[in-house]
C-alpha cells in the first residue's frame, strides 16, 4: 500500500512541477536572473508550497506515525552548520547553471531530454560521493 501511496504522491508532485513551469529550464533560469529580465512567477510557487508544508510539517512533527502506519522519519536536526550551507551552496550553483533541481530535473529526464540526462547522472554521482566520504569519515 504503501508503494502506491508514494507512487501517486510523486505523480502529483510530477504533475504539479509541470503545470507550475518549474522542468522549463528557460523559466528557472528567468526566475534567477535578478539583474535582467526577472520573472517572479516561481516565487508564488514556492510560496505556494511554503504555505501547504509549513503546517503540515508542523502536524507530522508531532505524530510518531504516518497515516499508513510507517515511522516518521524527519530531519532532527534543526541547527546550520557548515555541511549545510555547503550543500545549500552547491545546490544553488547546479540549480542556477542547469535551470534544474533535481524533481523537475527527473521529470524532464524522463522524457529523454540530454541535458536533464546529464544532470541527473551528475546529480547521482554526487550522491554516491556523498556516501562514500560519510563511511570514510565514520
Amino acid at each position: 500500500m504503501s508503494f502506491i501511496v508514494a507512487a501517486l504522491s510523486g505523480l502529483l508532485f510530477g504533475l504539479g512541477l509541470i503545470v507550475s513551469g518549474m522542468v522549463d529550464p528557460a523559466k528557472v533560469l528567468g526566475f534567477l536572473d535578478l539583474a535582467g529580465a526577472w520573472d517572479p512567477s516561481l516565487a508564488l510557487v514556492m510560496a505556494g508550497a511554503i504555505a501547504v508544508g509549513l503546517p503540515v510539517f508542523a502536524l507530522a512533527a508531532r505524530w510518531r506515525e504516518s497515516l499508513l502506519g510507517l515511522p516518521m522519519q524527519l530531519p532532527q536536526s534543526a541547527g546550520v552548520d557548515r555541511r549545510l550551507v555547503g550543500g545549500s551552496l552547491l545546490f544553488g550553483v547546479g540549480w542556477g547553471l542547469a535551470g534544474l533541481c533535481p524533481g523537475p530535473a527527473l521529470v524532464v529526464a524522463a522524457v529523454g531530454d540530454a541535458k536533464a540526462l546529464g544532470f541527473v547522472a551528475a546529480m547521482l554521482a554526487g550522491m554516491a560521493l556523498f556516501e562514500v566520504l560519510e563511511r570514510r569519515a565514520k
